[in-house]
């Protein structure tokens, strides 16, 4: 069977859309391992079926690489710009359903798009380390050298030890120079680096402060910018707004079989 897929970015994290609304579309796990491979597939970080949701505009169904499911940030970003495109919902606010619960989508501009995130209660901090759930679990610590890293040797210490091992961990490395927050990322599921990683530019954004307040903090990725705003409120952090860029690329057809 041969479908229609677009394929997006945000910051540098890719994606695979599918447009499922009202077409019945599923993937097994070795399809999406296939389409996903960057050598003998079309190549992405993921891949995401827009589906038919009663309660909101639509549903955001996402993949990893090695088929499993999680919420993905800049997936959903992607998302929405592509639902936008293919007139899923009116205007240019929407609501849409995911794996972690209901979120609203903005269009601000051309290839700009902003989303809330889920609330986020308690950080923990273990000998300066933060591990915190911000729609999927995410390991954040400091680094002095971070271009210098070697993230796949280093992550996997932290991916694969016998804390996060089972379930997986997001591993994100960040350098702090006054307000400018570099970081890098290693996607579970990816199992490798990527560019950008919504949900891990929130969990190093809610990270970086231990006042009460309200912020705005820039982040910066291999792939680009993402600007993260939020409220702090003991340990409670709510209003959570994520957003940067996400940008068609190219679409073609593929077959499944």
């Amino acid at each position: 069977m041969n479908i229609t897929f677009f394929k997006y970015q945000g910051t540098g994290n890719d994606f695979i859309m599918v447009n499922a609304v009202d077409k019945g579309i599923t993937l097994e796990p070795l399809q999406i391992q296939r389409l996903c491979d960057r050598k003998f597939g079309i190549g992405a970080d993921g891949i995401i079926l827009i589906k038919t949701d009663v309660k909101t505009d639509f549903y955001v169904d996402y993949y990893n690489p090695d088929g499993s499911q999680s919420f993905c940030g800049n997936g959903s970003r992607c998302a929405v710009a592509f639902a936008f495109a293919e007139n899923v919902f009116e205007g240019k606010t929407c609501s849409f359903n995911a794996i972690d619960g209901t979120h609203t989508g903005e269009v601000l501009d051309i290839d700009n798009i902003e989303i809330s995130m889920r609330d986020v209660e308690g950080i923990e901090e273990v000998d300066g380390d933060f591990v915190l759930d911000t729609g999927s679990p995410h390991f954040v610590r400091r680094c002095n050298a971070l271009k210098e890293l070697d993230i796949i040797t280093e992550a996997r210490k932290v991916r694969y030890n016998q804390r996060f091992s089972e379930q997986g961990i997001n591993v994100n490395f960040i350098s702090q120079n006054g307000s400018e927050i570099h970081m890098r990322t290693y996607e579970r599921g990816v199992e490798d680096e990527t560019l950008s990683c919504g949900t891990g530019v929130t969990a190093v954004a809610l990270s970086s402060v231990s006042e009460d307040g309200v912020y705005a903090r820039k982040i910066i990725t291999k792939g680009g910018d993402l600007m993260v705003n939020f409220k702090k409120s003991g340990d409670l952090f709510q209003t959570i707004r994520l957003q940067g860029a996400a940008k068609f690329v190219f679409s073609g057809l593929v077959n499944l079989t």
